[in-house]
């Protein structure tokens, strides 16, 4: 009880001597004192954990903006719909007619005078409603790369999100340790002072000088967290040289509420990877479509106009001009496209199994944010109505006891160091409820930075939709 027996010393000394330098001893406790009480949080309720005042940081609204804008993969996911708009206008054009050039029995001969010259025009008839099958078959993988270019959307802000709320809580915690880095670093002047007066000993002012490192190393750890955190922000918001900015906002107003079976069902029913598996089988369906009537036969038509100069007329006249015309079709004797019938059938069956495994993946990927939803809110309500609270009432309590001499100073530090320790989890707490929340409000698209899925590429993101470019 080095604190009791200090401050009865010191009492003893001001009356029988009235020795001024015991006076900024007792002074210096009493700053100490007053200093711990004005930094705490108030008696009763959890910590407040402030932002920068609007205008002076950035909102969220405003980074998911700036993510919309400069976010290299959504515009990497427009150009694969873009893309996909070419193939599907390509594929409805009607083939081009062919003009060309032919002879026949050219020779010098003087009754054949170089045959008969001319031209032809060729043009393929497309029968069985090919092309409006074909268009069909890219309008579906249209449809598939708008529902990827949206889940790239998701994808961006979602991650923006869980950057914004992890960047949040790193500012808010490096508060906390700079005020605790405050509170040692007073603590560690007043140990000082009374030693300087005879007032405390050596290991006083060493334990607080321990106290007052570690406070500087936690704030230096602190600051390299936020600038992570930030780091990640603005990569995601495409500006990664942006420097450190403060961010508005709050993380222990309006919780979000989640209900489970609620939640699960929107994500199976709305979520755009879904969405892309339904249209991969609708494209598969066109694929087979399509490759069912290829067996039909084209016609080839052809005609054309030559000048026979042959010496076949009577009175040694040559023959003149003379139409020609032709049509062909290819006949499906040995050929009626079956291996690629049998092909679509099977493509078929893989994205109909493809869209299930999406479904059953999504469910599986549900489990680990909603649980993890779950258990930050129960910490977070437990931390906030009785951790907290009791906490601060154990300081105040220890506090009230030291300025009446009934306890020792070192419980005061003890009980401080758990008030912060505690309002540090509560924080944390806090950034896994609002990161949790986010992740399920995002249909569990979180990879900002992942390039979108094109056509003809393997799914690089889980559950991922594969996304097959056709060849009708």
């Amino acid at each position: 009880m080095r604190g009791r027996r200090s401050l009865g010393c010191l009492g003893q000394a001001a009356l029988l001597a009235g020795i001024m330098t015991l006076t900024v001893g007792s002074q210096a406790l009493a700053q100490q004192s007053a200093h711990v009480h004005a930094l705490s949080p108030p008696a009763g309720a959890p910590p407040v954990t402030t932002s920068p005042a609007r205008g002076t940081g950035l909102t969220l609204a405003e980074l998911e903006q700036l993510a919309l804008a400069h976010n290299p993969t959504l515009a990497q996911a427009q150009a694969d719909v873009q893309a996909a708009i070419g193939r599907k206008q390509q594929a409805g054009l009607y083939p081009n007619p062919t003009i060309g050039y032919e002879g026949r029995q050219i020779s010098t001969s003087p009754v054949l005078r170089g045959g008969e010259q001319g031209f032809f025009v060729q043009q393929p008839i497309i029968t069985a409603g090919k092309l409006g099958l074909s268009r069909q078959v890219f309008a579906q993988e249209q449809a598939q790369t708008e529902s990827v270019a949206d889940a790239q959307r998701y994808r961006v802000l979602t991650a923006v999100r869980l950057a914004y709320y992890d960047a949040l809580g790193a500012q808010q915690l490096l508060a906390l340790r700079q005020q605790l880095a405050q509170l040692a670093t007073t603590a560690l002047t007043t140990s000082r002072e009374l030693f300087n007066v005879g007032q405390a000993d050596q290991p006083d002012v060493l334990e607080s000088t321990v106290e007052a490192q570690r406070a500087e190393l936690a704030v230096t750890a602190a600051q390299a967290g936020q600038r992570r955190a930030w780091q990640h922000v603005a990569a995601l918001i495409g500006d990664p040289s942006r420097p450190l900015t403060a961010l508005v906002g709050a993380l222990d107003t309006d919780l979000p509420q989640i209900d489970r079976d609620a939640a699960l069902q929107r994500i199976l029913s709305q979520s755009p990877e879904i969405k892309a598996a339904d249209q991969n089988v609708a494209r598969a369906q066109a694929v087979l479509a399509r490759a069912r009537v290829e067996r039909v036969p084209d016609v080839v038509l052809r005609g054309g106009l030559d000048d026979n100069r042959e010496l076949l007329e009577p009175g040694n006249r040559p023959f003149g001009w003379e139409w020609s015309a032709e049509a062909a079709v290819q006949v499906p004797i040995f050929n009626r496209n079956q291996g690629n019938v049998a092909t679509a059938v099977a493509e078929v069956t893989h994205a109909e199994r493809e869209r299930d495994r999406v479904r059953l993946a999504l469910t599986s990927a549900f489990a680990a944010p909603y649980e993890a939803y779950r258990l930050a809110l129960e910490t977070a309500d437990r931390y906030r109505s009785q951790i907290l609270p009791q906490a601060q009432q154990a300081y105040e309590q220890y506090l009230q006891r030291y300025q009446e001499m009934a306890a020792a100073y070192p419980q005061v530090l003890i009980a401080q160091r758990t008030l912060f320790q505690l309002q540090e989890e509560y924080v944390q707490s806090l950034v896994s409820l609002r990161q949790a929340a986010a992740t399920i409000n995002g249909f569990l698209l979180t990879d900002g930075l992942a390039a979108p899925v094109g056509p003809g590429e393997p799914a690089s993101v889980s559950p991922g939709v594969e996304v097959g470019t056709p060849h009708p």
